[in-house]
């Protein structure tokens, strides 16, 4: 559905101006390319902090403290 809705907008992007449009479908594999990195470097800091936040509650999981399940 996200597909159509893409295609179906960048179709009324033609019509009302074709040049924009052919830069956007030009100009889209550069931006994901460039924004690949920044996707990598964004899971390994999600893995990091949760590498520590699991460091962190060690100790109260060794002893036994009630495990927490309302997490946001």
């Amino acid at each position: 559905m996200k597909t159509l809705i893409l295609l179906v907008g960048w179709c009324i992007l033609f019509v009302l101006s074709w040049p924009v449009a052919l830069l956007a479908l030009v100009l889209f594999p550069i931006v994901w390319l460039i924004s690949l990195p920044l996707r990598l470097v964004g899971i390994t800091l999600d893995a990091l902090f949760a590498f520590f936040r699991a460091l962190l509650f060690l100790p109260a999981r060794i002893l036994g403290a009630p495990k927490c399940e309302s997490r946001a």
